[in-house]
């Protein structure tokens, strides 16, 4: 991406850019956008592939760039989310590609990502584990914040899959340890069964919205139904997960899992009760919210402790 001022050729004609991001911010949020004039920006930088922070200083749309502009600001206005329309989502210090058929990561799982790399930091050679890695934005990160680490990034959705493949070879291209992918369901019971027993840290976002409740239209018209929804109550694919990572960790190993925000206490009492949980304990995002789970897994017992707590819930 340029960062100097671009120049008009002689007889091209400008529109300054200045009017025509306050328009398009107008009608973003009208729209019911609740950031309408960043967002406006952003499109109008994604447009004059120029940093956000020089928009002031190019010499503005030319005709095409400003019908671009028009039409991606209509689209929208249609409640099409902003990285669909760019194709890329920051996360951390990564810019990953995303779009249909993959959920786009959120602000909020940034904490939860930054709970594992801190975690990851502390141990030699970690091997780190990124459940429903969707993007592979925590995974990715982790890789990238954590060089000594061995990653492993699970996906069931090919859709997904296919996003968290190109996202995993272009980290690798850019000097980042390659993540090893991984096509498989986290509900099932033999899921890698080569690493029991031998991870450090455990990291999943689950689909976990209650079915009943209603999502923001970018949620419900592009988001995959089956990564933002976890059954009835929101726990269907929570519950095995946490099950599978209690045999998967070793001794003293972590586990960090985002939820609804519904779930702050369902999501503890659950680790409690399974018993092969210590130090669980509930992390809120910035806005005050329950938003994720930690514990560590007991360094004694055995693996089948609490087994009958484990029932996959209705979904």
């Amino acid at each position: 991406m340029t960062s100097l001022p671009r120049h008009p050729s002689e007889g091209t004609e400008h529109e300054r850019t200045s009017p025509v991001v306050a328009r398009a911010t107008r009608t973003l949020a009208a729209a019911g956008v609740a950031s309408a004039r960043s967002e406006a920006e952003q499109l109008a930088a994604y447009v004059l592939d120029v940093p956000r922070g020089r928009l002031a200083l190019t010499d503005g749309f030319t005709p095409a760039e400003r019908a671009r502009y028009d039409a991606l600001v209509a689209r929208r206005a249609d409640r099409e989310p902003l990285q669909h329309l760019t194709g890329r989502a920051g996360f951390r210090h990564l810019e990953l590609a995303v779009g249909p058929g993959v959920f786009v990561p959120r602000p909020e799982t940034e904490l939860l990502a930054g709970w594992g790399i801190d975690r990851a930091l502390t141990r030699p050679e970690p091997v780190v584990v990124d459940l429903c890695s969707g993007s592979g934005a925590i995974a990715l990160a982790v890789a990238q914040e954590v060089p000594a680490a061995r990653v492993v990034a699970v996906e069931r959705s090919p859709a997904a899959l296919t996003w968290l493949r190109r996202n995993a070879a272009g980290r690798a291209a850019a000097g980042d340890r390659p993540v090893e992918v991984v096509a498989a369901d986290v509900t099932d019971p033999g899921l890698l069964a080569d690493l029991v027993g031998a991870v450090d840290v455990l990291l999943c976002n689950p689909p976990y919205v209650p079915r009943s409740v209603p999502v923001p239209p970018e949620v419900a018209g592009h988001d995959p139904d089956e990564a933002v929804f976890g059954g009835a109550d929101g726990l269907a694919v929570l519950r095995p997960v946490l099950r599978r990572a209690a045999e998967l960790l070793r001794p003293d190993g972590e586990l960090g899992v985002e939820h609804d925000d519904t779930h702050g206490a369902a999501v503890p009492a659950l680790l409690t009760a399974d018993g092969r949980y210590t130090a669980v304990r509930a992390h809120r995002d910035l806005a005050g919210r329950p938003r994720f789970a930690t514990a560590s897994r007991r360094s004694d017992g055995p693996h089948a402790v609490g087994a009958s707590a484990w029932q996959t819930g209705s979904s």
